[in-house]
């Protein structure tokens, strides 16, 4: 008893009969960074401010969006195989105008169908006020002289984030990888607490898969690489609504009056443009923000009911915005793989590999790739940087078939779920042993401390985390002086724990053998 007893009474004491207990820490935690609509909760800026939300609305209330991409058509080259449309009897291809590509918000949406939950959001910049475009810059992502602090370092503030995911970072082409995803491999290696899912650049109709992947493997570095994961190739969604595409889409230089064939879509046209002008008109000369109000109000419904006209009398309009659809659809497959991760780890656990699971909102990859063609991206000779593929099957659809870290032929962290299990581990045992900080460094700290540790790695034995017939076949616990800790260890005030654990490994390669035996009888 700490106090001096000096008044004659009954005192009591009470002792704590049971160790600190580990709890797991959440393992899917994407921390999203990319450009917004807005960014502003109850008046205040999020701009580089991470915001933790747990639905879309959510999303939408604070970062509003998507950006309004913008379209030409243009003439294919016949040299190039591309994707093209009908009109009027000429094969056009639709092009998204410079400036006009953000991925975030549908990015978003695609995480939250496959399974998606809490996540972060770091907005390094809005696009409300820029209708005709903006710039992406890899300085939004790693920092500048003007901009000093990264997101990447305002992530390290943050303990609840373990996944990191960039997609606007993509639109840069290949100099993301040399200049943003080395950044991100190094973060999540040095804060040992995430996991970074990587996309590759877009494939075009004409580009060799192993071009991309080779100059992903080039320009990728050899830092961390078990600490991230790459997916190939990009998604064919079904994010985009039909109700989402319009006219307005379509270039100012693209003339409807023009290029429909349609006489009815024509006339259609006509009245529209005469009568938008009447509105702007109308408008520009009101100045009660009422009647403001209400003749906005009539211009929105002009445009809905032009576009409703132009889509019932011209099959080549619906074309078209089918084309732009399509375009906007496909996306980078990070944001998917993200929510695919948090829905295993919350069916499964952190232990199942995030592979042979189908993805939501996904008609096909935009690639079609082989069981040869898979073959050099799953397994990489030279320096071992695993691309996992994501592929179509008959009858079944769209699978996630690869769960393998980029550092592929490392036997210790080949795997996704081995890789993200020990950081679970890690970081729950380190917050446990927190509370151990300044105690008594002797044997009665060491036997609680262990007991703690035993305790939370057989509960991860049951549920099926840790390989082994038995617990002690599973884990080891060492701690203790003569075991980890010498005399001079302890008076420099270190205690010095050793875990050893046997982590489950998936069945990447199931062989079955047959062959015929004699005839018994």
């Amino acid at each position: 008893m700490a106090s001096t007893l000096m008044t004659p009474g009954v005192y009591i004491e009470e002792k704590n009969a049971f160790p600190s207990s580990a709890v797991a820490v959440e393992t899917a935690v994407p921390a999203f960074i990319g450009y917004t609509e807005i960014a502003e909760r109850n008046g205040k800026s999020l701009i580089s401010i991470p915001t933790r939300l747990t639905s879309f609305a959510e999303y939408v209330e604070s970062f509003g969006g998507g950006f309004k991409s913008r379209f030409t058509l243009a003439d294919p080259d016949p040299k190039v195989k591309s994707e093209t449309f009908n009109l009027a009897g000429v094969q056009k291809l639709v092009k998204i105008n410079d400036k006009n590509t953000a991925y975030l918000y549908n990015s978003i949406r695609l995480f939250f169908a496959n399974g998606g939950g809490p996540c972060f959001i770091v907005s390094v910049g809005t696009y409300g006020d820029k209708p005709d475009g903006f710039d992406i810059l890899a300085a939004d992502f790693i920092g500048s002289a003007d901009k000093p602090v990264s997101p990447l370092q305002l992530l390290e503030k943050e303990y609840e984030p373990t996944l990191v995911v960039i997609p606007d970072a993509i639109s840069l082409g290949e100099d993301c990888y040399t200049t943003i995803y080395t950044a991100v491999l190094n973060h999540c290696g040095n804060m040992q607490s995430r996991f970074a899912i990587l996309d590759l650049v877009q494939q075009q109709p004409d580009e060799d898969t192993a071009v991309i992947v080779d100059n992903f493997r080039t320009k990728i570095g050899i830092n961390y690489l078990n600490y991230g994961a790459a997916y190939y190739p990009w998604l064919k969604t079904s994010i985009v609504q039909p109700g989402e595409v319009d006219f307005e889409n379509l270039d100012d230089a693209v003339d409807l009056e023009t290029i429909l064939p349609e006489a009815a879509a024509q006339e259609v046209v006509n009245k529209y443009n005469a009568n938008s002008k009447t509105l702007a008109s109308d408008l520009a000369g009101l100045k009660d923000p009422l009647e403001i109000a209400n003749k906005k109000i009539d211009i929105q419904n002009a445009k809905r009911n032009f576009h409703l006209a132009l889509k019932a009398t011209s099959p080549t309009y619906a074309n078209m915005l089918e084309e732009i659809r399509s375009t906007l659809n496909e996306l980078p497959p990070a944001a998917a793989m993200a929510g695919i991760y948090t829905l295993v780890d919350s069916s499964r656990g952190v232990w199942k590999a995030p592979a042979n699971v189908s993805l939501n909102m996904v008609n096909a990859p935009s690639v079609s790739v082989s069981n040869e063609g898979q073959q050099n991206l799953n397994v990489d000779v030279m320096a071992g940087k695993s691309v996992n593929v994501i592929r179509a099957f008959p009858g079944i659809g769209p699978l996630v078939w690869g769960g393998r870290t980029l550092d592929g032929n490392s036997q210790d962290w080949r795997y996704i779920n081995v890789r993200r299990t020990l950081i679970m581990i890690e970081q729950s045992v380190k917050l446990a042993t927190r509370a151990y900080i300044f105690e008594p460094n002797d044997a009665n700290t060491w036997i609680t401390v262990k007991s703690m540790i035993n305790n939370f790695l057989v509960n991860l034995w049951k549920q099926g985390a840790l390989a082994g017939a038995a617990p002690e076949q599973a884990f080891d616990v060492q701690i203790g002086l003569g075991a980890t800790m010498t005399a001079t260890d302890i008076l420099d005030g270190k205690m010095l724990i050793t875990v050893k654990v046997a982590i489950v490994r998936p069945a990447e390669f199931i062989v079955i053998t047959f062959q015929q035996q004699m005839q018994q009888s």
